[in-house]
């Protein structure tokens, strides 16, 4: 965690993005922006992220929930005065928005999901088209390196769970993310398939179930998004507020110069949490 907390005192978190981890740039940069204020905040390292190694054979995933709910559960037991925004990026904001669905404790006054991926199958699709490859194949790449690593860890640590990995078979093959959901995804976590994961998890038809005060942020140039994917007022709740960019790229939102960058996502979700009235944002 960034900072002690003092009793009482809000403490926000913070979901990284596919292959992401407590180290990535955006979190590092929400998290110094948020001690400048004198605000702690907690990255939460999804399964097989970070430097501890996981246990299980199953990860992470756009519409796990479980592991949100035990770390938020976990912090309100610690210290049930204090209040725990949520940030998340990318996939790390489709897991909030999935959660946000189904929850609405007092201890989350706020949230905020930049950058997120609504609709699983068009973005798979779209992440098959023209420079989005290129993010693809790296993504992919570093997947299957974890997913490798972790067979590795399990070969040793736990034989039941390595097991589960290898009857997903070879790896070889897989390039697009189409593939890799239906191959590793699915079968790990009871969906039929990649379509049926698609289906269950995009939270894009889930906004009007939220009651919890939201900020989306999306570009609309974003490489992962296709097209006309943003969503509009119909489709969301009340408590959602929509702020969509014509630039942004996926979770970018970069301004100013190379010498002088300002980076408006440092300054625009804290403002959100003001106007919202979080303990501790003025």
């Amino acid at each position: 965690m960034a900072g002690v907390p003092a009793p009482g005192q809000t403490r926000v978190l913070i979901l990284h993005g596919l292959s992401g981890s407590a180290e990535s740039h955006y979190a590092r940069g929400m998290q110094a922006e948020l001690a400048a204020r004198g605000i702690p905040s907690v990255v939460m390292n999804a399964r097989g992220t970070g430097q501890r190694p996981n246990n299980l054979a199953r990860g992470y995933h756009a519409g796990e929930i479980d592991d949100l709910t035990a770390v938020i559960q976990h912090l309100h037991r610690a210290d049930p005065a204090a209040a725990i925004p949520v940030i998340g990026y990318s996939i790390g904001g489709s897991r909030l928005l999935n959660w946000l669905a189904e929850h609405a404790p007092s201890c989350v006054p706020a949230a905020i999901a930049v950058s997120v991926p609504l609709e699983l199958a068009p973005c798979a699709t779209r992440l098959e088209q023209g420079f989005s490859k290129l993010y693809r194949r790296n993504l992919i790449d570093e997947l299957l390196r974890q997913v490798r690593a972790k067979h590795t860890h399990l070969a040793q640590s736990a034989p039941d769970q390595a097991a589960q990995l290898a009857a997903l078979g070879p790896l070889e093959g897989i390039r697009t993310f189409r593939d890799f959901d239906n191959r590793i995804v699915a079968p790990l976590h009871g969906f039929r398939d990649a379509e049926d994961y698609y289906a269950r998890a995009s939270a894009g038809p889930k906004l009007c179930r939220i009651t919890t005060p939201t900020l989306l942020i999306q570009a609309l140039d974003d490489p992962f998004m296709p097209t006309g994917m943003a969503p509009g007022p119909a489709d969301v709740s009340s408590a959602v507020a929509l702020d969509l960019q014509r630039y942004g790229g996926h979770v970018g939102f970069v301004s100013g110069s190379a010498r002088q960058p300002r980076y408006w996502l440092e300054e625009r979700i804290p403002a959100f949490l003001q106007s919202c009235h979080v303990p501790g944002f003025g």
